[in-house]
Formats: C-alpha cells, sequence, structure tokens
C-alpha cells in the first residue's frame, strides 16, 4: 500500500459559502463585504476549521451564518467580550469579529476599547451605516448632528463618534478604514487586517439603502469620488483629485490643501507613514475638527500600525513562568486564600 500522502485541495472563495440563504435587504452593502471577506479568505492559507467568526447583534452580525467556517452570533455588544475569551485560550485560531456602530460602539462600546488596548490578536470589522438597521432605523453613535429619525424626529443633539479617532485613542495597533462599494481596496485591507500581529481594526462604510441610503454616496459615486476621497498609501505623498492635481501639505501642524503646480509639487506635500502615531491623529480628525480650515478629503487605508505584544501571548508567557517557579496550582488552597476559619458543629 502506497505511504505517499494527498496535498490538500486549494480552497476557493466558494468554499466559504455556506447554504444558507442570504438574509439582508436587496442592495443592503453586506452583500459586498461578505463577496470581499469570502474572497480573500483562501489566499490566507488558513484551514476552515481554524477560523472563527463572532458577530454581536445587528444586520452585520448575521454574519457567521454565511461563512462556511466555525462562528457564534453573540449577545449584544459582546462579541469582543467572547472572541477574547477565545483567542486567550485557543491563541491558534484566527479570529474575526464583525460589528457595526450600534453594536460595537453603543452598548458594546467599553468591550471594543478594553479588546483594542489589551491587544489580542484579533480582526475587529466595524460596518459603519450610521443607523440602527436590524431595529428599523433609529439614530446611531455615529450618526451625524440633527439627524431625524424615528427616535430622533426633531433632529439628533448627540455629538457622534469618529470610530478610528476612538479606537486611535484605545491604543489600537492597527486602524483603517475602506468602504463597501470599493471591493479591490477592501480587499486589501481585509489581508492587511490578517497580516498584523495584534487587534486590527477595519471601519468600513456600508450602504443601508432601506434606513439611510446615501451616506456615504459622495465617496462612491464616480462623479464624486476622486475629488472626496484620499486613499493613503505608505511612503506616498498625499495627493488626490480626479486629475490628481491636488494634494495635502502640513502647515507646522495643520493640514491645508494645495494645487500640484508652479507653487507645489509632490516632494511638497504630506507623505504617509503609518508608524507616525502624531499624524495618523491628524488623520483620523480630518473631516470633522472644526480647527481645521477648508473642505478636507475624507481619508481611506491603513492610518497607524504599530506592534505591540499581544495579550493572549503575555498571558501564556506569565502562566508559563509562573509554573516553572512554583509548579501546578492547588485550586482549593487558591479558593480557600490565606484567612480561613473553623466554624465549631
Amino acid at each position: 500500500m502506497s505511504t505517499a500522502t494527498i496535498a490538500p485541495q486549494a480552497l476557493t472563495a466558494k468554499d466559504f459559502a455556506t447554504d444558507q440563504e442570504v438574509r439582508w435587504c436587496p442592495g443592503c452593502g453586506d452583500y459586498s463585504i461578505l463577496k470581499q471577506v469570502q474572497t480573500i479568505m483562501p489566499s490566507l492559507g488558513i484551514p476552515r476549521e481554524n477560523i472563527v467568526i463572532v458577530s454581536g447583534i445587528g444586520c452585520s452580525s448575521r454574519f457567521p451564518y454565511y461563512m462556511n467556517t466555525y462562528g457564534m452570533h453573540s449577545i449584544h455588544g459582546r462579541a469582543t467580550a467572547i472572541a477574547s475569551g477565545l483567542k486567550a485560550t485557543r491563541p491558534e485560531l484566527s479570529v474575526w469579529i464583525v460589528t457595526g456602530d450600534g453594536d460595537g460602539l453603543s452598548i458594546g462600546g467599553n468591550h471594543t476599547i478594553h479588546l483594542l488596548r489589551r491587544n489580542f490578536d484579533v480582526n475587529v470589522m466595524l460596518f459603519n451605516n450610521q443607523i440602527y438597521g436590524l431595529t428599523k432605523g433609529q439614530y446611531s453613535p455615529t450618526s451625524e448632528e440633527n439627524k431625524v429619525t424615528k427616535s430622533t424626529p426633531f433632529g439628533s443633539i448627540d455629538h457622534p463618534f469618529n470610530p478610528l479617532a476612538l479606537a486611535l485613542g484605545a491604543d489600537a495597533t492597527f486602524i483603517a478604514r475602506s468602504m463597501d462599494r470599493d471591493p479591490k481596496h477592501l480587499q486589501e485591507l481585509l489581508k492587511r487586517s490578517h497580516a498584523h500581529k495584534g487587534a486590527s481594526f477595519l471601519e468600513i462604510y456600508q450602504n443601508c439603502n432601506i434606513f439611510n441610503d446615501g451616506a456615504f454616496e459622495i465617496f462612491t459615486e464616480k462623479s464624486s469620488k476622486a475629488e472626496e476621497t484620499l486613499f493613503v498609501e505608505q511612503g506616498q505623498p498625499l495627493i488626490f483629485g480626479a486629475q490628481k492635481n491636488k494634494g495635502l501639505r502640513l502647515d507646522g501642524i495643520k493640514p491645508v490643501v494645495v494645487e500640484l503646480g508652479s507653487e507645489y509639487s509632490a516632494a511638497d506635500l504630506w507623505i504617509h507613514d503609518e508608524s507616525d502615531f502624531y499624524k495618523a491623529q491628524l488623520l483620523t480628525r480630518l473631516f470633522d475638527d472644526p480647527r481645521i480650515e477648508g473642505h478636507m478629503p475624507r481619508p481611506f487605508g491603513v492610518f497607524y500600525q504599530t506592534e505591540r505584544p499581544t495579550y493572549e501571548a503575555v498571558m501564556a508567557a506569565q502562566l508559563e513562568d509562573a509554573l516553572s517557579r512554583k509548579g501546578p496550582g492547588d485550586l482549593d488552597k487558591l479558593l480557600a486564600g490565606n484567612e480561613t476559619w473553623t466554624i465549631n458543629p
């Protein structure tokens, strides 16, 4: 009998699709995001049984049903907490968290920031449609001020979260932004998220065509996209515009838009550096800081990336050190503590 081993068959995007009926509203941006995730998964070289998709509650949270991997549709806002526990106990798994602006930044906001500061090696995909879709159109933590919805009939008086600024403030080691209607860019950032060793936070602009249609149309439509978006690339000047004739330069620490020509060239522009924490803060605030004058394009790409030990790696090292120094633990002794009382019968 031959002892030759059979090489595993290469996976395709279809291998990551399930037989479940995809139940999102026709035209929802979630379809595109699902397609891009299924497309890049075979290129990661990870067996399906080693991939886990964890979601919370919301339209986006149906994701695990449509991915032919392990997964869990958990509870509202707690996907990050559940994924943290899974990664701590099974660090070899590739763990992906699917959440939304309501699920991940409202009831789950506290869990999100602590996952990021702890730096578990997981991938967070936050679908931002600036509305509550599953519960039929209430304003969300990212809805703009004065937003009229079913729960804010006179307009929202809340100041919205800026998800990437929030993630940066929580000391996330990888923050990025993409959109549902740019498949190639989204695929590239999904791969970058996976390649990062640590917690990656990818905000994805996702259109809710039922309750907030066109929220990001200016960034996705061919007629306006070139003038309104700025795609940042490591080591490259910040250039945009239909004719690539505009750019961003720094006047001290103040971003300004300039025309490329006789006065300014690409050499005068802001050069993107993913490792620059301070410039990353300017990028995240480029469109919502009232101190920045003039109309600014919306940045997309990897804003910031750094290396820091992951939580699960430090925890494993700590446990190994304790075992080598003190030997196996005694659970009964641990529970009893140092102060005990004997009660007479």
